[in-house]
């Protein structure tokens, strides 16, 4: 009996790459959809992994890709096309056979969500489960790498954090602690099988706390600076981010406001028998990244 493949989207990504790179490191077949072939399909290839050319809006393509695939994960970026895509990746999973995927949503998807993008995220959950094939969401608060994102007013880099995100709280959480979660959960997906997992870090923080440890973590003053929702807003458009991300992110800061992303649980290290990384342990991991030269 042949090794089952994995295939990863988003496999040049954050989660996705982390996802790959944990499977590849138990030995298991992994295949990347990439959308050239490129330098960076090349890099993949020499490690190990197989690749295959397509694009998440292209049904055709991403049933090539899931061709003798046993689970795969689903991770499409900030741009129009995300329901479409998760209605081809699903049809595609049908035709196929595939016995699992792992879909990323995010922890604000939800029905009444005023973010059009996390709205359209709590639909695409709902195509994955109404296509029948055991799907697992996994809804993770802000990422930690939010603090390296070059986002307008986020000058991390130079010491000082202006969001409008108030006193409001969430629990970071790494790509790489997701990476892991999603190959386990690939490779054993009978438990978890129509599930939504929401993801957290170990501990919840506010931005100035979070200010507080990138300072003693780094050993040179970082501080939080709250803006307005307006604020913020007028700073996006200035910088010609698209309406699509600037609707969504003014959306998403008041539901941070309101506690949305706030909590905790046990999840990463359940399923995965390793807790997943405090902010002080994923600062120093990505000390270079913030370098005020990066």
């Amino acid at each position: 009996m042949s090794e089952p493949i994995y295939l990863i989207t988003g496999v040049t990504g954050a989660t996705g790459g982390a996802a790959a790179r944990e499977l590849h490191k138990q030995g298991r077949r992994v295949r990347g959809l990439i959308h050239k072939d490129d330098a960076r399909a090349e890099a993949l290839r020499m490690l190990g992994l197989e690749t295959s050319v397509g694009d998440l809006l292209d049904l055709d393509s991403v049933r090539r890709a899931m061709e003798g695939v046993a689970g795969a994960y689903f991770v499409y970026p900030f741009q129009d096309g995300l329901i479409d895509a998760a209605a081809f990746t699903a049809q595609a999973a049908i035709e196929t056979g595939v016995q699992s995927l792992v879909n990323m949503s995010q922890k604000s998807a939800r029905r009444e969500a005023k973010s059009h993008a996390a709205r359209d995220h709590w639909v695409s959950e709902r195509v994955f489960d109404w296509s029948g094939v055991p799907t697992t969401h996994i809804r993770p608060t802000f990422f930690a790498e939010w603090l390296l994102y070059p986002l307008p007013g986020w000058q991390v880099n130079n010491g000082v954090i202006r969001f409008p995100l108030g006193r409001g709280r969430h629990a970071p959480i790494a790509a790489d602690d997701q990476g892991r979660l999603i190959a386990a959960v690939l490779t054993n997906p009978v438990p978890h099988a129509g599930k939504a997992y929401p993801l957290f870090g170990p501990i919840e923080l506010d931005h100035y706390q979070i200010a507080e440890k990138l300072s003693a973590t780094l050993g040179r003053p970082f501080r939080y600076e709250p803006l307005s929702i307006p604020q913020f807003v007028t700073e996006m458009q200035r910088s010609g981010l698209s309406a699509r991300f600037v609707q969504h992110i003014a959306s998403v800061a008041q539901d941070y406001q309101d506690g949305i992303f706030a909590g905790t649980n046990g999840i990463i290290e359940t399923i995965t028998g390793k807790p997943p990384l405090t902010v002080e342990e994923f600062v120093a991991r990505n000390r270079a990244k913030f370098d005020l030269a990066a």
